[in-house]
């Protein structure tokens, strides 16, 4: 009996690809991600009364973001895809690709240089780390794992891989309206993460391994938050309070030099994908 055969109509579904379901997946993340912090209110509520404190992050960041990584989970081990989601990468890419790691890291490291650890407190600090290692885990996960095997899965070119993973990484930060975030500021956000996202691809491809970009981006929002709440007093607090721009000028550039990839009628087989 075959392996296709065995398998459910649910796991069948998934393995057929589609953008659209990586839409729907995505959206249905973002909806239970929402209601968690609504339904939990109650409880949370005497944490979140100081934002500068660590159990606010915790229970703002750390709780609503581990349980959406928690169902991320347990929805790659119903169609069986968890293995497959960490296994090496079938396509691999150009040594230029190592520019967005660098990029993102070197400025990940200037902020975490140029935070005043003192007036942020080792608590704040620490609970900051763990909400960077469940945000890189579950927003990784679900759009340079599941979103980019959707895609490929489908047949889709690596341009429209990198490109729908970036989109779907960027409307997840819409929600941020509906915190009172102001308009320019989530449009300025939606860019970043677009060209964000970009770079994570570029991770992803360059080292072969979706851990790559689950740690880089594990390092990146602490350091953003971190910084700009507690920075140092010097030059290169300016210089790494500016990282955006150039992730930006980066993640857009490299959509121009990312070549389309061909795939196998079967969705993706490393041996019969190649670069044009």
């Amino acid at each position: 009996m075959t392996s296709h055969e065995t398998s459910s109509a649910w796991q069948r579904f998934w393995e057929r690809g589609g953008w659209w379901k990586a839409v729907i997946l995505a959206a249905v993340y973002f909806a239970l991600y929402e209601l968690v912090p609504l339904v939990m209110l109650p409880i949370l509520r005497p944490w979140l009364a100081d934002p500068a404190s660590a159990s606010y992050v915790v229970a703002g960041f750390v709780v609503p973001i581990a349980f959406g990584g928690l169902l991320l989970v347990l929805f790659a081990l119903s169609v069986g895809w968890f293995k497959e989601l960490f296994a090496r990468q079938p396509i691999r890419g150009g040594r230029w690709m190592w520019a967005a790691v660098a990029v993102v890291l070197v400025f990940n490291i200037l902020r975490f240089a140029t935070t005043d650890y003192a007036g942020a407190g080792f608590s704040y600090a620490a609970a900051w780390l763990l909400a960077g290692l469940c945000i890189g885990f579950a927003e990784e996960v679900l759009t340079r794992g599941f979103v980019v095997n959707l895609m490929r899965k489908a047949g889709h070119k690596e341009l429209a891989v990198a490109l729908v993973s970036a989109a779907v990484f960027s409307a997840l930060h819409a929600g941020n309206l509906l915190g009172g975030q102001s308009l320019f500021a989530t449009a300025f956000q939606l860019l970043y993460t677009f060209a964000f996202g970009i770079c994570m691809y570029l991770t992803l491809r360059v080292t072969g391994n979706l851990i790559w970009p689950v740690l880089l981006h594990a390092s990146t929002d602490p350091s953003i938050f971190l910084q700009t709440a507690h920075p140092v007093d010097s030059p290169l607090s300016q210089i790494a309070s500016m990282g955006n721009f150039p992730v930006i000028a980066l993640g857009l550039v490299a959509i121009f030099f990312i070549r389309g990839q061909v795939a196998s009628k079967d969705g993706l087989d490393a041996g019969s994908l190649a670069e044009r």
